[in-house]
C-alpha cells in the first residue's frame, strides 16, 4: 500500500478529528478552569497525548469487531479488510493501548489505572457491550465524561465545573450512542444486537431519550445552581436552543438520513458546550 493511502486509511480509521476534539476539549478546561499556566505544562501534552492513544485504540478495536455489521451500514466508510488488515489492526490497537497506558503511568499511578480501565471498557464494549441494550451506550458516554474528568484528575484542583462539563460529555454522548443505535438499526439487527431500537421499537427508544434530556437539563441546571453558578446567557445560548432543536428533529425523525443528522447534531452541540467554557 502507498504510504499517503496507509496514512489516510489509518486517519480514517482512529477518527482523526474525534481525536482533535478530545486534546481541544482538555486543553480548553485546562487553560480555563484550571488555569493559563496549564498551557506551558508537560503532563497537559502527556496527558491529551495519553488519552488520544485510548481512544485511537478504542476506535480501531470498535471497528475491528465491527466490520460485517459496518458493511451493512456504513460500507463505503470500512477500512480493516480492505486498506488495512486485521492482523494489522489488532496491532495497532494492542501498540496505541499499550502506549496510552505506558504514558498515563509515567504521569502518575491515577492516569495510568483510569487509562489502563478505559482501554479494557473501550475492548469490553467492541467486543460484547455494544451489543446489548443501553449498557453500551452508558459505557461509551461514561468514558466520554472521563476524558474530561481527567484533566482535574491530573490537577486536583476540585473545580466543580469541571464535573459540569463532564456531566455535560456523559450526557450528550448518551444521547448521541442512542441515536447512532437508531441510525444503525438495519445492520445491526441482521447480526443478532439487541440495542434498545430492536428490543424496543423507534417510539419507545424515543421517550428513553427524552427522560435522559430532562434528567440532563435537570442535573446540569441543579448542580450549576448549588454549586457553579453559571451565567444565564449561558444556558439561553448555548444549551436550551439546540437541545429544543435536537427535540423537534427527534420528534419528526423516522429515516436513517434523520438519524444521522441528528448524531451530527449531537456532535455540534458537544463541540458548542466545550467552545463555551471560553465565556465563563
Amino acid at each position: 500500500m502507498k504510504p499517503l493511502r496507509f496514512i489516510d486509511s489509518f486517519l480514517r480509521l482512529t477518527r482523526a478529528w474525534n481525536l482533535l476534539i478530545i486534546v481541544f476539549s482538555q486543553f480548553l478546561v485546562a487553560a480555563m478552569l484550571v488555569g493559563v499556566h496549564t498551557l506551558a505544562d508537560w503532563r497537559l501534552y502527556a496527558l491529551s497525548l495519553s488519552t488520544t492513544l485510548i481512544a485511537a485504540a478504542g476506535y480501531i478495536i470498535n471497528d475491528y469487531y465491527d466490520v460485517k455489521i459496518d458493511l451493512v451500514n456504513k460500507p463505503g466508510r470500512v477500512v480493516i479488510g480492505k486498506n488495512i488488515t486485521r492482523r494489522y489492526a489488532i496491532l495497532f490497537h494492542s501498540l496505541l493501548s499499550f502506549a496510552g497506558i505506558g504514558v498515563g503511568l509515567f504521569l502518575n499511578w491515577r492516569i495510568g489505572a483510569i487509562n489502563l480501565v478505559s482501554a479494557f471498557f473501550l475492548w469490553w464494549y467492541s467486543n460484547d457491550l455494544k451489543r446489548q441494550p443501553f449498557i453500551g451506550n452508558f459505557t461509551v458516554a461514561l468514558l466520554t465524561g472521563l476524558s474530561i474528568l481527567i484533566v482535574d484528575a491530573l490537577y486536583q484542583t476540585g473545580n466543580i465545573l469541571i464535573v459540569v462539563y463532564a456531566l455535560f460529555g456523559f450526557f450528550m454522548t448518551l444521547i448521541r450512542e442512542i441515536i447512532k443505535d437508531m441510525e444503525d438499526l438495519k445492520g445491526d439487527k441482521s447480526y443478532g444486537c439487541k440495542t434498545l431500537p430492536i428490543i424496543w421499537g423507534m417510539r419507545k427508544t424515543k421517550q428513553v431519550i427524552y427522560m435522559i434530556l430532562v434528567l440532563f437539563v435537570t442535573a446540569v441546571f441543579g448542580l450549576n445552581l448549588i454549586f457553579a453558578s453559571l451565567p444565564q446567557f449561558y444556558f439561553v445560548l448555548f444549551l436550551f436552543p439546540a437541545l429544543l432543536v435536537l427535540v423537534v428533529r427527534l420528534v419528526r425523525a423516522d429515516t436513517t438520513k434523520d438519524f444521522t443528522w441528528l448524531s451530527g447534531f449531537c456532535k455540534a452541540i458537544m463541540l458548542l458546550g466545550v467552545l463555551s467554557i471560553a465565556f465563563i
